[in-house]
């Protein structure tokens, strides 16, 4: 009984997590389709067999299906759930007024945005809901504790040492810290502290921490410090526009790590074991919702939010980016790319996909595995 209960805080929280992102994305694409005149066939979460479904009076055909692992929006015209093909021998003059395929490349292009666009809309939303409803608390640059045996007690850091910078990078709160320890790629990390007045330079090798049964990523080099408690800071009340303005920037700094993040694995400095899928997503959405409250629920789903959006964005084929790239040449080069020129750039994505599919599949299994193995 103890394992059903246990599957149920990881499937329940991640079919939950999953279909609110996927909904979001696909309204996004659905909500400028309608305003450029397009008409929506289909508005799915999930895919294969329908579940439950209904058609409303414009026929779009909104439905569940049996597997939750996306989601799309399906056009008058298209060939398939991507809108990587079309089906135009069936339409009517008519119905071309109002099939994606034959609109223009401009309106092609703000349709694929939507959806990208959405996912960054709503997880802006979140995070200004929070800071305004419920204040914000910065904690700052200070070190609350250190872990004995970590890389910062090896290197003489102590409790209530001010970080100014890592690896060269100002940091004005202990998240600013926490993000330059998981940037780096080099062999040490340098650290400027400031103690009782004095700046002081630390040079040192970071080290994993496994005497911690709070941090289970043991394998994983750490600085070994804890920050002050959320009893020494003061939640401050924020106002409406200092909220938007938090918003915007919490949602530009994970956007920022996670692009220089993406950029240390495509140069190699970084590993592509920190690549994970939906195995890593409904972990991490499980030992939220355990271990933590409902907030804590909310600013995952505005991070992954934000994940999903910028993926989205990146110029691979069958991707958003892809239908980027393409319809931009289109709008450079004032005529269609043919059906066959498409037929290959998709086929081309469709091996990327599943190779990036597989890879982070291993590494979620590997990562599970590993887990299993040491607790």
């Amino acid at each position: 009984m103890d394992w059903l209960i246990n599957a149920l805080y990881y499937i329940v929280p991640f079919i939950v997590l999953l279909g609110v992102l996927v909904f979001v994305h696909e309204l996004g694409h659905y909500l400028i389709a309608k305003l450029c005149g397009v008409k929506v066939a289909e508005f799915s979460i999930g895919f294969g067999k329908k579940l439950w479904g209904f058609t409303d009076r414009s026929g779009t055909q909104w439905k569940i299906s049996a597997v939750p692992l996306g989601g799309y929006c399906k056009f008058l015209g298209d060939g398939d759930a991507a809108s990587s093909s079309s089906d135009n021998q069936a339409l009517s003059e008519e119905d071309k007024k109002y099939a994606f395929a034959f609109q223009n490349p401009f309106k092609k292009l703000a349709i694929v945005i939507g959806g990208p666009a959405a996912n960054y809309f709503f997880a802006f939303l979140i995070f200004a809901g929070v800071f305004y409803f419920l204040g914000k608390v910065d904690f700052p640059p200070v070190v609350g504790d250190v872990i004995p045996g970590g890389a910062a007690e090896q290197a003489g850091i102590i409790k209530n040492d001010r970080i100014i910078s890592v690896n060269g990078k100002k940091v004005e709160t202990f998240a600013d810290v926490q993000k330059e320890v998981e940037l780096n790629t080099a062999e040490k990390v340098a650290v400027e502290i400031e103690r009782d007045g004095k700046v002081i330079q630390k040079s040192f090798a970071l080290r994993p921490v496994t005497n911690d049964p709070a941090i289970t990523e043991t394998e994983k080099p750490m600085l070994g410090i804890r920050s002050i408690t959320v009893c020494e800071v003061e939640r401050t009340d924020v106002s409406a526009w200092e909220a938007v303005s938090d918003a915007a920037y919490e949602t530009w700094r994970i956007t920022e790590m996670t692009l220089r993040g993406v950029g240390q694995m495509i140069s190699g400095t970084r590993s592509a074991d920190d690549v994970g899928g939906i195995i890593r997503i409904a972990e991490m959405s499980g030992d939220i919702s355990r271990e933590s409250g409902w907030i804590d629920f909310v600013i995952f789903m505005a991070l992954l939010s934000i994940n999903l959006g910028l993926i989205n964005l990146f110029p691979i084929p069958l991707l958003d980016g892809g239908h980027v790239v393409i319809y931009l040449i289109e709008i450079v080069i004032r005529r269609e790319i043919s059906e066959k020129v498409k037929d290959y750039i998709f086929r081309v994505g469709l091996f990327i996909i599943i190779a990036l599919m597989l890879l982070a599949t291993y590494n979620d299994f590997a990562r599970l595995f590993h887990r299993w193995f040491t607790e």
